[in-house]
């Protein structure tokens, strides 16, 4: 994905978030899962509503796009997890848990003792919960 087309794809999938609708951009990323690559970036949005829509997004991708979610998504969450503010690390971090693929899991792990205790005790409670089985 070019860098020129990457500040505004971001910029509409969050607003689109923000108006609630996570089935177009459900429908988006299935068309283009390369659209992965920037989960990272949109989870660092300020509005609450667009980080509660990817959380809701994630919940059906795993399902859908599993593949293409642990190849794209779990690189650019994991890049998340270095950012300064506490809030991109926590929502990275729980979206790592809802990926709950071992690779995920593994990766989110290195992240058990992140400056802030309620990041720390998420990743703890995500790792016991392991891997969940396949439907």
């Amino acid at each position: 994905m070019s860098k020129n087309r990457t500040q505004p794809l971001t910029e509409v999938i969050a607003d689109f978030l923000e108006l609630g609708h996570v089935d177009n951009i459900i429908s988006m990323f299935s068309q283009d899962p390369s659209c992965l690559l920037l989960s990272g970036t949109v989870i660092q949005d300020e509005r609450f509503k667009v980080r509660m829509g990817m959380a809701v997004l994630f919940e059906e991708l795993v399902t859908i796009l599993p593949h293409a979610v642990l190849d794209s998504a779990v690189p650019s969450l994991l890049a998340a997890m270095g950012h300064d503010a506490a809030y991109v690390r926590g929502d990275a971090a729980h979206l790592l848990a809802t990926i709950q693929s071992s690779e995920a899991l593994r990766a989110l792990s290195k992240f058990q003792h992140d400056s802030d205790p309620q990041i720390a005790e998420l990743v703890k409670e995500a790792l016991e919960l392991g891997v969940r089985p396949a439907k």
